[in-house]
Order: C-alpha cells, then sequence, then structure tokens
C-alpha cells in the first residue's frame, strides 16, 4: 500500500513540474511585442527608448498643437504637465479624441517623435488611465473631474 502511494505521489509531482516547466517554455518563446510597457512623456524625454521598442505613451493632448495633414495623417504633443512628445499618427481618430483630453497612445519612438500606430481615447466624460493619472499626480497637475487641482 505505501509504495502505491508514493508511486502516486512522484507521478503528481512529476506531471506538476512538466506542467510548469510547459508553461515556463510558451512564456520564452512569446514575441517580444506581446509584452507593451506604459511610459509618460516625461520618462520619454529623459530616457528615450530605442526605435524597435513597442511602447505606449499616454497624457493629455497639448491645447492648440492638434495638426491635421493629408489624408488621415494627424500629428499633436502628449504632454503630463512636465513634458511634451510629439505624435503623428495616420488612420482614423477615435470619435472621443481632442485637444485637453487624455489619451494614450501605442507605437515606437523613432527620431524625436512617438510614431503611433493605434490611439486610444477617453470612453466617457470621466474616464482616463490609471497610469496617466500616475504621472500627472507625480507632476502635480492633476486636475479631477470636479476642476480642483491635486498636488502631492
Amino acid at each position: 500500500m505505501k509504495s502505491l502511494k508514493k508511486r502516486r505521489r512522484i507521478q503528481v509531482m512529476s506531471l506538476a513540474g512538466i506542467s510548469m516547466a510547459l508553461v515556463l517554455v510558451l512564456l520564452w518563446f512569446l514575441p517580444d511585442d506581446s509584452f507593451q510597457f506604459f511610459r509618460s512623456p516625461s520618462e520619454v524625454s529623459e530616457a528615450p527608448p530605442s526605435p524597435a521598442e513597442r511602447f505606449r505613451i499616454g497624457g493629455l493632448v497639448e491645447a492648440g498643437s492638434l495638426v491635421r495633414g493629408q489624408g488621415e495623417q494627424i500629428s499633436f504633443l502628449v504632454t503630463d504637465g512636465g513634458a511634451s512628445v510629439p505624435v503623428v499618427y495616420t488612420g482614423i481618430l477615435p470619435d472621443l479624441f481632442e485637444e485637453g483630453q487624455g489619451m494614450v497612445a501605442q507605437g515606437n519612438y523613432i527620431n524625436g517623435r512617438f510614431e503611433a500606430v493605434e490611439i486610444l481615447a477617453k470612453h466617457d466624460e470621466t474616464y482616463m488611465p490609471t497610469e496617466v493619472v500616475d504621472a500627472l499626480k507625480e507632476q502635480g497637475v492633476y486636475k479631477p473631474t470636479d476642476g480642483a487641482t491635486v498636488t502631492n
């Protein structure tokens, strides 16, 4: 009887070890673009990432910086109050995208500007991504929905 329990315990532990090893192997071979990191404009200005690195940047669309080019091309500045980063995007913008509003863009930082492949805008009057709120709070310029300025 003891030998059967011991054999069953070894089988269960072996199966668990093989399963864990399989999960680790799958994670190892995931493409690098499966993991995207968020950066604020201040972080991008201080330590520019390599052109090959895809990441997300978020903040407020700086007032007066929105320039529409030919076709679907658009450029603007995204800011967190401490720094501004130029963004270029070709495509259809979300309906709620406008100056002074929160946004998150995904893309690469190439030659001093962020080339976005996707733009996400707020989805109601009060929404702003938590990463953007945290970055704005660090800068001391976050304004909650009631309009009062919040500082650290």
